[in-house]
């Protein structure tokens, strides 16, 4: 039976996994553990995923055989199918659903606005990494649009922060309760706006904070004799460009966020993993033997990450 890699999956209450797909066998998922040794070779070439609707996958029709640098696991004509009927699209404009409007903290002077469904509670801002958030509103998908617009137009707080800034950053962030003074604070600005949506209900400023569930605060060490310690970045030192065929990927995990899994080499390098990266292959386990030989490390492509000094003052 053949499983394909979903790249990682949230779940609010938590942590993360790897998720898996078999044609014909649905979905299962891997749970990762801090402490744990990675180690794997991706095979068998990658392939378009197909699909994903409703709760279920469709298989890609033409079995599309994708680059190893996209970080999107689909074939054009896939990823189209997926846009037109995405939320961000806004051809769902009559979902009855409810949406929360959101800001999210990435680092100092890194905040964004954004709406998730009220349903999937906070996984949203587990998939994108976010260290801290607040919810700003509730209501009609429609009414949160507006007012994600409003804050964008108003404030200048964008939608959209890529990961190369999020992973730059992550290594020396402020103190959670800045963190927290700066949720608030955007958050007091925001809600006393002007042309707030009407059906839009105001939610109160409750700041949640993921550092202790990326594992990018505090610090413990391990019990793999890896040495590596567990829930403290320590810096990051080079991310992943691309998976080839028979590429070997390494590492003890020591922090996950969003999509980014954290590791510390046998010889000390600090690598990222960007598990979209990781959509469309299949990942073979090392054997025991091969992991403990001291010749096989990470045989991927990596590139530098230019750790960025966290932003001083902030948006607001």
């Amino acid at each position: 039976m053949t499983w394909w890699c979903t790249g990682v999956r949230w779940r609010v209450g938590g942590g993360p996994a790897l998720g898996w797909y078999g044609e014909g066998k649905g979905e299962r998922e891997s749970p990762l553990a801090f402490g744990d040794v990675l180690a794997f070779r991706a095979v068998g070439g990658r392939r378009c995923l197909g699909v994903w609707r409703g709760g279920r996958r469709t298989p890609c029709p033409a079995g599309a055989v994708l680059s190893g640098r996209g970080t999107r696991a689909q074939c054009a004509e896939c990823a189209g199918i997926d846009r037109a009927h995405s939320v961000a699209a806004d051809t769902m404009a009559d979902d009855p659903r409810p949406y929360h409007v959101y800001l999210a903290w990435f680092g100092s002077g890194m905040v964004k606005v954004g709406i998730t469904g009220v349903g999937r509670g906070s996984a949203r801002l587990l998939e994108q990494g976010a260290v801290a958030f607040t919810w700003l509103g509730r209501g009609p998908l429609m009414a949160a649009r507006r007012a994600e617009e409003l804050l964008r137009s108003a404030l200048g707080v964008p939608d959209r922060i890529p990961y190369a800034q999020k992973r730059a950053v992550r290594a020396a962030l402020a103190p959670a309760g800045e963190r927290a003074a700066e949720l608030a604070t955007a958050h007091a600005t925001a809600v006393a706006l002007a042309g707030w949506p009407e059906s839009l209900e105001r939610l109160p400023c409750e700041v949640v904070d993921h550092a202790e569930v990326f594992g990018i605060e505090g610090g413990t060490r391990n019990g793999t004799g890896s040495g590596a310690e567990v829930g403290r970045l320590g810096g990051v030192g080079a991310v992943v460009s691309e998976l080839v065929e028979g590429g070997v990927v390494m590492g003890t995990l020591v922090a996950a966020a969003g999509p980014d899994l954290h590791l510390v080499e046998r010889r000390g390098r600090r690598l990222v993993v960007d598990t979209r990266l990781l959509g469309g292959w299949q990942l073979e386990a090392l054997g025991k033997a091969e992991g403990a030989a001291a010749d096989v490390v990470s045989s991927v492509p990596v590139k530098p990450v230019k750790e960025a000094p966290a932003l001083q003052g902030g948006l607001f």
